[in-house]
């Protein structure tokens, strides 16, 4: 099979009619397709960090009406203190105040390392109209092989008509060695476009982990 080494500086990849290159089995190797809907906006990296924030126009995070849905992953986040429970806020005015008022709901299900004890609850630990911080993963464990795991999803953060509905779910290995599982749920109760957003443990540091946030087009 012969190899052929291309230039690409002599490629237009500019998107056409939201096209974009890729490769295929055909000689040039090269064919136009339909890029993916799910776009990485932004990633950071905790390293003790108290807080991290997605703003809006700020380090290129982008959180405005040019997705209609934000996806957030987040990846073996580790805190600085045990027992420390992960949390979340948004906000409306770019990240001067994260207090937006929220009703929640959500329930676990555990089952321990030593096959001991296993249980469905709910969890009373949720708001009404509340403008306090959101629990996202709770009892998170600071031991070298513990942390937590999940995905948040805001849809619709920019609109001035409704209000603004999120989901999330979280596995977590807790600090007395469970395995947690904990899906969430709620709005926040805002007709004003929500533009930023902030995470951070209720007590210490975040001392590891990566959350990135991408943008689902199209959707």
């Amino acid at each position: 099979m012969a190899l052929t080494k291309f230039n690409y500086n002599s490629f237009d990849v500019t998107p056409v009619a939201s096209k974009a290159m890729g490769f295929n089995s055909g000689a040039n190797g090269l064919t136009s397709i339909s890029p993916t809907s799910m776009v990485l906006i932004k990633e950071q990296t905790a390293s003790s960090s108290a807080t991290i924030s997605f703003v809006d126009g700020t380090s290129d995070v982008v959180l405005d009406n040019t997705y209609p849905i934000y996806v957030f992953k987040f990846i073996n986040i580790h805190p600085a203190d045990d027992n420390a429970d992960l949390r979340f806020q948004c906000s409306l005015d770019t990240g001067r105040n994260y207090n937006v008022a929220m009703t929640t709901t959500s329930f676990n299900a555990w089952h321990n390392e030593g096959d001991t004890s296993t249980a469905v609850q709910y969890l009373d630990n949720d708001q009404a109209q509340g403008t306090a911080f959101e629990n996202l993963a709770t009892y998170v464990g600071a031991d070298n092989d513990q942390s937590t795991s999940g995905e948040l999803w805001l849809f619709n953060p920019s609109s001035t008509t409704f209000v603004k509905h999120y989901l999330t779910r979280f596995n977590v290995l807790t600090h007395h060695d469970y395995n947690v599982d904990e899906p969430r749920a709620g709005y926040f109760n805002t007709t004003s476009a929500i533009d930023a957003i902030q995470f951070k443990f209720d007590s210490g540091n975040i001392d590891a982990g990566t959350i990135k946030l991408y943008g689902i087009k199209d959707s």
